[in-house]
């Protein structure tokens, strides 16, 4: 059978694979010069690669760790120490750690909270553990509960102070869904909490050894057109053509350059696309069906990436940070974390700014300024000397709809993979899956597409996909 897709991204490729392992052809469709969506990567001038966000593995993605092993390139994440860094404001320029022991979970996750006395002291250890350890201990369908709270009026309920929400989870939160506690679900972080303390190496974190368009996506193309499928750049869709009944008739392709427009016509049609673009190719028959209506609901979140290369090294630490900054997420120093852009001399900061809203309209003059500001009191040695660090040339990458706002009742809002339109599905993290927003999320989103596809069509094939193993969920939307 052969299955149109509309989008490049993780769904789209992951949907592909899934679909060529069912026995099904098919042609993926990216309306832009790049793999990836929203981890697409491009080559500079200089043969350096930037990025659309800084994009961290974790231990709880066994989806994707399926899906690299699938491919054969399980090697190619480099895996750090079981670490989690913060920076310290208050003493510029140093650094609190929770060290994870080699123990099962979740005691390895205890010991890491109680070692570390720079963030928490033993009375705000003991109010952190009186609101989380319950929410752990009454599982998953308690956590689906609070999707009514924003985390800020959660930890409120349970007896958190406000300075354990400003020492940890304001940075937490923004590496999450790149917004503050005081907006972003309950359910995002209490799943992903859940997730972490529940499995010994759920929050360890790897890093791939090159760009995720070269050394993921590529992969996936690989692997379709090996299997006969096709994946198309620089196709974009222009309108879902409809049948008199409602069905999919074709999706109405614009030609580029002077070519003609065309169509592509299959069995069956995935929108891979963000929820912001989808709702704007939605067809007008279709906008009284409640599936479709739900995504008036989702909004995708805006993300500024900025990339920094430097004359000399700013720090040689191997891991994501945790800045603690009201601007900056989280940042790492690519030139350690990443085999590719290595560089024993220089430092290639990669920065997540967040929340986003007041600069996403900014020049990318006043977004370095900012910056570079940050940047002085996390680097003081480097910036406050007489000879400062130089700054040999940067990137900025706007991103003005992300992975959607993951603010209180969305939960309900997200649509299935399969729609009632007989020969349409949907894929992406926005999409019902417990893994909300995230790599992972789009990785089981798409292999959920293809077995409703395969299910809905009834097809016999040589090869099945396995079900995905559908555990509480974590969401890592930036990282």
């Amino acid at each position: 059978m052969r299955v149109a897709i509309a989008g490049a991204g993780l769904a789209g490729l992951s949907c592909a694979k899934y679909l060529i392992d069912q026995g099904h052809t098919p042609v993926v469709l990216e309306s832009r010069d790049v793999l990836g969506g929203l981890v697409a990567a491009w080559k500079d001038n200089d043969g350096d690669w930037y990025e659309t966000g800084l994009h961290v593995f974790f231990g709880a993605y066994p989806n994707m760790l399926q899906l690299l092993k699938e491919l054969g390139i399980e090697d190619r994440l480099q895996w750090k120490k079981h670490t989690m860094i913060f920076n310290q404001p208050e003493k510029p320029g140093t650094y609190s750690r929770f060290d994870f022991p080699n123990l099962p979970a979740p005691l390895n996750g205890i010991v890491a909270i109680l070692r570390n006395n720079d963030m928490l002291t033993w009375g705000e250890k003991i109010e952190l553990a009186k609101g989380l350890v319950p929410a752990m201990l009454r599982g998953q369908k308690y956590v689906d509960s609070t999707d009514k709270y924003t985390f800020s009026e959660w930890l409120k309920l349970q007896g958190v102070s406000e300075e354990v929400q400003q020492d940890i989870f304001i940075a937490a939160s923004k590496s999450l869904n790149f917004i503050n506690p005081d907006e972003i679900s309950a359910v995002v972080l209490l799943t992903a909490l859940n997730r972490f303390l529940r499995q010994k190496d759920g929050s360890k974190m790897a890093f791939l050894d090159g760009s995720p368009t070269e050394r993921l996506c590529q992969p996936l193309v690989d692997y379709i057109q090996a299997g006969g499928g096709q994946v198309k750049i620089n196709a974009p869709l222009k309108e879902i053509l409809l049948n008199p009944d409602g069905s999919v008739k074709g999706f109405l392709m614009r030609g580029l350059h002077g070519a003609s427009d065309y169509i592509e016509t299959a069995d069956a049609y995935v929108s891979a696309m963000p929820v912001d673009v989808m709702k704007v190719m939605l067809p007008e028959p279709w906008k009284d069906i409640e599936c479709f209506q739900k995504l008036d609901g989702l909004e995708g979140v805006p993300v500024i990436n900025i990339q920094l290369w430097f004359d000399r090294k700013l720090t040689d630490i191997d891991q994501l940070l945790f800045s603690r900054s009201p601007l900056l997420s989280v940042y790492a120093d690519m030139s350690n974390t990443c085999r590719e852009y290595s560089d024993p001399n220089r430092s290639m900061l990669e920065l997540v700014l967040a929340p986003a809203e007041d600069w996403i309209n900014k020049s990318d003059a006043e977004i370095l300024q900012v910056t570079l500001a940050e940047l002085s009191k996390l680097f003081p040695q480097h910036f406050g000397s007489s000879e400062p660090a130089k700054l040999l040339k940067h990137h900025v990458v706007k991103t003005p709809r992300s992975v959607y706002r993951a603010i209180p009742g969305r939960q309900e809002y997200r649509p299935e993979q399969v729609t009632p339109i007989s020969n349409f599905f949907l894929s992406g993290s926005y999409t019902m899956q417990p893994f909300l927003g995230s790599m992972e999320g789009a990785v089981l989103s798409g292999k959920l597409t293809a077995l409703g596809v395969n299910k809905s069509f009834s097809v016999k094939s040589s090869s099945s996909v396995q079900m995905p193993s559908i555990q509480p969920a974590t969401n890592a939307a930036t990282v």
